[in-house]
């Protein structure tokens, strides 16, 4: 299929989605190689990768909290027939990853750099030794904060990174002081730090009209569907710990925004209701008073969009990875 034809399939994919995921799709998870690597205090770190010998470009993917590579293929499929090597990690505490807790669905960190720590050691291990000529980033939600924190320390691997709707701040049902006192409050006793944040729980599937993640239906109840036939694969809430380490990084990310010399494109969902698109502004004027990159235009806001663009229906999805396809173009 030509990087034309596939475009072009963009835009009618849901129409033949049942078709699309049990034919193409699956074909093409067979390529897959899995492998694993010891992460920080020897917790175990899946990811997956998709090569081709004639490819000469790779992509790395960061997903969000909770999410798996398992939930990738579509996309990894679109990178691949573009000519791209895909490489997409499950981060720890997620995913086919290890977990920390007893309870496997508490969605935990011990500290927010041992995410990249972990990153940084994915990308010695299967990226940095094969020498692309153009290697680029792109991730989602917590990844993008886990991305833009390892882009602090390398600013020579990737030739450009994409973050779509990136975790930079958590939306939150409470004004974010309070948050903060609570969450300050659980920290000394480490029987509450760990424990589930207030109103949240174990995993539960909701339903598509009430989800906030994307307006595809085809998209949604395939995610749900990784989550029947995979029941490790569940992640419920966050603990109280795992938010506190998350208002930190968020924190810093706006502080040093203008520090990452690696060129930046930044998704904005309109219809967002998971991450704070005010701290993603912030990120992005922060860049913009550095003048660190001039040439961006921040952020790319893609209208009626829902927290998961990458999963969104197709008009938006396909704007988006248009939008992110040309940007990785230019660089």
């Amino acid at each position: 299929m030509s990087p034309d034809s596939l475009k072009a399939s963009w835009l009618n994919r849901e129409t033949e989605f049942s078709a699309f995921t049990n034919g193409p799709l699956l074909d093409f998870w067979q390529l897959r190689e899995e492998a694993e690597f010891l992460g920080v205090d020897d917790v175990p770190i899946r990811y997956v990768r998709f090569i081709h010998a004639k490819h000469h470009k790779a992509v790395v993917i960061s997903p969000g909290r909770s999410e798996s590579y398992v939930k990738y293929p579509e996309v990894a499929y679109d990178f691949y027939h573009l000519g791209f090597d895909v490489f997409i990690i499950d981060h720890r505490g997620q995913g086919r990853s290890g977990r920390m807790l007893a309870d496997p669905q508490k969605g935990h960190v011990e500290k927010f750099t041992d995410y990249i720590d972990d990153f940084e050691k994915f990308i010695d291990l299967e990226v940095r030794d094969r020498h692309y000529p153009k290697c680029y980033a792109l991730a989602h939600s917590m990844g993008g904060a886990i991305l833009a924190g390892y882009l602090l320390r390398d600013s020579v691997t990737f030739d450009a990174a994409a973050l779509c709707a990136p975790m930079i701040g958590v939306n939150l049902p409470m004004p974010h002081w309070l948050a903060s006192f609570i969450v300050e409050r659980a920290e000394p006793r480490r029987s509450v730090r760990n424990d589930y944040a207030v109103s949240t729980g174990k995993w539960q599937p909701l339903p598509y009209l009430i989800n906030v993640l994307t307006h595809s239906q085809e998209r949604y109840r395939r995610y749900l569907r990784y989550y029947a036939d995979y029941p490790e694969l569940r992640l419920g809430g966050p603990t109280y710990h795992w938010l506190r380490e998350s208002f930190a990084i968020g924190k810093e990310l706006v502080a040093k925004a203008g520090e990452i010399e690696t060129p930046l494109m930044l998704l904005e969902a309109s219809e967002e209701k998971v991450v704070s698109n005010r701290e993603l502004q912030a990120f992005c004027q922060s860049r913009q008073k550095a003048q660190t990159g001039r040439e961006e235009k921040l952020p790319l806001i893609i209208e009626g969009a829902h927290h998961e663009i990458l999963f969104e229906i197709d008009a938006l999805r396909a704007m988006a990875l248009n939008a992110i396809c040309d940007f990785f173009e230019q660089h």
